[in-house]
């Protein structure tokens, strides 16, 4: 494998450059000095703050942008060996590394880098975690798979020796990391179309535990299935949460504010009171969300009340029960779950929150996970009073299935759900209008582009 010495700079050319992942990266190397170019198929804000710090952005991707030859091609899985950029390359005789290759080896440049992992929850834990590194004064750098507000972005370049990363386990990618330390929130079944099963993918976690050197740390989520099994034989610390007292860390006295904002009590296997806190994000989920960053927080160090105030100021990231705005009454919010899990989560998390109706745009996210959780979207969904479903997203796939939303509409209504299926953002727009009424809530759910749908109401 190729390796970067990040004392000699290089040019480094990144197919898929406005990823959110890959742009982050990119944005690291130009504050190293790097020469940066890359490719993607649009401009967006992440290419453009990119193109301010000094890359070159090419929009399309074609041989000749490669006429200038890179030292380095940096690409992601969804990037295929007939891509023209990929084959240009491959012809050049240019070394390549994969998005988490090229992660894994910045991760070796500091001295405790944290990888977040998890099938739920990455993004909103390390934002958390985030939160309290800066509340703390502790100048770290941040790689984030969403837009965090304080940072302004998805990426943090700091200068101590703090490195806090997502671990994403989608093709395996986060084997390729160094951590130090890592939190694994969760283990369920997604991305069947690269895993064969829920224990191929254990196996994948446990793998990545195994990363860990001797003096490294495992915080991990005792109430995963089994959790012994993805812990064993580890020879590093191991720190566990979850929902009762024989975790490490577990909370007590939950409650809610009128907006569904939980407040809890941290407690300890040994029955010490750890800390109160309150959290300005709805749901039960973000509570163990909270209590992972906590634990990790008080490993590296941190005073409560620096863990305290942070979570208390965390108002979450883009698109995770993010509130847009209100029309004819109704308020819109934009959530990105888009898993039967995250689903139900967003859904109850609802609940607590003032509204009348609750309405939820769904759009299904590749054909692979819409037909191998199709009975679970069902049932996940009709938690909401009344469901609109879009197409599905196909991101990097083809329709070869015989799947649809039709046919997730056909399951919903099977369960006794009320739901409406259309084929085009305009004639959901136009549904919505006609049918949301005052103190109604409006939820757009999805990893595609179902955010717009809310955008496209408000700017009416």
């Amino acid at each position: 494998m190729y390796q970067i010495d990040f004392k000699n700079p290089i040019h480094v050319y990144f197919i898929g450059i406005g990823g959110i992942s890959m742009s982050g990266l990119a944005e690291i190397l130009l504050s190293e000095g790097f020469q940066v170019s890359g490719s993607d198929r649009q401009e967006s804000p992440l290419t453009k703050i990119l193109c301010e710090k000094g890359a070159s952005v090419y929009y399309g991707q074609r041989e000749e942008n490669l006429t200038i030859v890179p030292d380095l091609i940096v690409y992601t899985s969804a990037i295929k060996e007939d891509n023209p950029e990929m084959a240009a390359g491959r012809k050049l005789g240019i070394p390549f590394l994969t998005r988490a290759q090229l992660l894994g080896q910045m991760m070796k440049n500091y001295k405790l880098p944290i990888a977040v992992s998890g099938t739920h929850g990455k993004t909103t834990t390390t934002s958390m975690l985030s939160q309290i590194l800066l509340e703390g004064n502790t100048d770290p750098t941040l790689s984030i798979g969403g837009i965090y507000q304080p940072i302004g972005g998805n990426i943090r370049i700091g200068k101590s020796d703090y490195f806090v990363t997502e671990a994403c386990e989608y093709t395996n990618s986060f084997l390729s990391f160094f951590p130090k330390i890592s939190i694994i929130l969760n283990i369920e079944e997604d991305h069947l179309d690269f895993f064969k099963d829920i224990q191929d993918i254990r196996n994948s976690f446990h793998k990545f535990a195994g990363l860990l050197p001797a003096d490294g740390t495992l915080i991990i989520n005792q109430d995963i299935p089994h959790v012994e099994e993805v812990t064993d034989s580890l020879a590093c610390q191991v720190i566990t949460y979850g929902s009762t007292n024989t975790a490490d860390y577990y909370p007590v006295d939950i409650t809610y504010d009128s907006f569904g904002h939980p407040s809890f009590t941290l407690m300890t296997k040994e029955g010490h009171k750890e800390g109160s806190y309150t959290l300005h994000v709805p749901g039960i989920h973000n509570v163990y969300n909270a209590i992972a960053a906590i634990a990790a927080a008080r490993l590296l160090g941190m005073e409560n009340t620096v863990i305290a105030k942070a979570l208390s100021d965390f108002r979450g990231t883009d698109r995770r029960f993010e509130y847009k705005g209100q029309v004819n009454g109704f308020t819109i919010i934009d959530d990105y779950a888009h898993h039967p899990t995250e689903i139900t989560a967003t859904l109850q998390a609802a609940r607590n929150y003032p509204h009348k109706t609750t309405w939820c745009v769904f759009q299904p996210h590749t054909y692979t996970r819409t037909k191998a959780f199709l009975p679970e979207f069902a049932k996940a969904l009709t938690l909401a009073d009344k469901v609109i479903l879009a197409d599905i997203y196909a991101a990097r796939e083809k329709d070869t299935l015989g799947i649809s939303s039709k046919t997730l509409q056909e399951e919903i209504k099977k369960l006794g759900g009320e739901c409406y299926y259309f084929p085009s953002f305009s004639e959901i727009e136009n549904f919505i209008l006609e049918n949301c009424t005052k103190d109604d809530l409006l939820i757009t759910m999805g990893a595609g582009d179902v955010v717009k749908i809310g955008e496209n109401l408000l700017s009416r």
